[in-house]
């Protein structure tokens, strides 16, 4: 399947038409490796030629958001958030409180977690977020 014919459809599932902007917006994030900020985004668009302005990639973003199409994760004490496509694949993160880097965790400690929540608590348990804080290797060096 080519890219685009992937995008096309995670625009078609999200009820979102398609447009050059959107796009591009979902090549960027898919193509990043790892979460992304809005600014940075906005950045790495201009870069490529796209015609967009700011408030657009935020906009973009929300709905994306809204429709489950990326995920929003928050540094703490920054108003900053980064993004990054929703995958079926479920992994957390490692969030530099220094340098602000984003670093995916494999597997979920949380899953026996969660199967105790739901007998329990007779809760059913539809998803989680993670998000661990600290210093990285490199930051944690320079202390």
């Amino acid at each position: 399947m080519k890219q685009s014919d992937k995008y096309a459809e995670i625009l078609k599932k999200g009820d979102l038409r398609a447009t050059k902007q959107r796009y591009a917006i979902l090549e960027v994030l898919d193509c990043n490796g790892a979460p992304v900020s809005a600014e940075d985004l906005y950045i790495q668009l201009k870069r490529k030629g796209i015609p967009i302005s700011l408030s657009t990639v935020y906009r973009i973003l929300d709905a994306f958001q809204e429709k489950g199409i990326v995920v929003r994760s928050n540094f703490p004490d920054v108003s900053k958030a980064v993004y990054e496509l929703f995958c079926e694949e479920h992994h957390h993160h490692l969030l530099c409180v220094d340098c602000r880097r984003v670093f995916p965790v494999e597997g979920c400690p949380l899953e026996d977690y969660e199967r105790l929540i739901e007998e329990r608590l007779n809760f059913t348990v539809k998803g989680h977020n993670l998000e661990v804080y600290g210093h990285c290797k490199d930051c944690k060096k320079k202390t």
